[in-house]
């Protein structure tokens, strides 16, 4: 048994599970899906988000393994719960943390061609820039144009990625126990950052 202050291993394997997340938008959908509606079966998964049943078990057998899902198996249907969780890193001074208002936005990216493009031209990134610049514009403290302008896009594409945005801020405020964490470009733009 690990002595250490702070217990570094739960920390890093935290930190891979969230990177995982981060690299596999099925697993990011399927996650965060599970967080929303907070207790679910394997057949509502299947209903629900139109997923294949082996597909469901792996996934949600690679979720409890990352330690972001709990498995109850009590009953003979077994139901599985989310884990909220956060990760917050410190880079030259500046915090931005991770929670799963992100992990949602990298989940809807295959069925969103300005979240996948964006991600696929900038990368994860810009993604997270663009979810601080996003805040504010749906608050009305921001114009679509500036926060486009900002994050240094195209004004079209900029827009379509904020409006996009927009329904992952509305849909995850209330689920996000950790939105309140989320750095809002109104308060501290990303640009100060650099």
């Amino acid at each position: 048994m690990s002595k250490a202050t702070g217990d570094p291993e739960r920390a890093i394997n935290g930190f891979m599970s969230v990177a995982q997340l981060l690299e596999e938008p099925r697993l990011a959908r399927l996650y965060t899906y599970i967080l929303r509606e907070g207790e679910v079966t394997i057949d509502e998964i299947v209903a629900d988000i139109d997923m294949p049943r082996t597909t469901a078990y792996a996934d949600t057998g690679s979720l409890v393994d990352l330690g972001v899902l709990t498995r109850d198996e009590e009953q003979k249907t077994h139901t599985y719960t989310a884990i909220p969780i956060t990760l917050t890193a410190n880079l030259d001074g500046n915090t931005y943390t991770i929670t799963p208002t992100l992990i949602e936005a990298i989940g809807r990216s295959p069925q969103d061609q300005d979240l996948d493009l964006l991600i696929e031209k900038y990368g994860i990134g810009k993604l997270a820039a663009a979810l601080t610049y996003a805040i504010p514009y749906v608050e009305g403290g921001m114009t679509e144009r500036l926060a486009a302008r900002e994050l240094g896009l195209q004004p079209a594409f900029g827009i379509a990625v904020l409006q996009a945005l927009r329904e992952v801020i509305l849909e995850m405020r209330e689920y996000d126990p950790y939105f309140d964490q989320i750095r809002n470009a109104h308060d501290k733009p990303v640009d100060e950052e650099a």
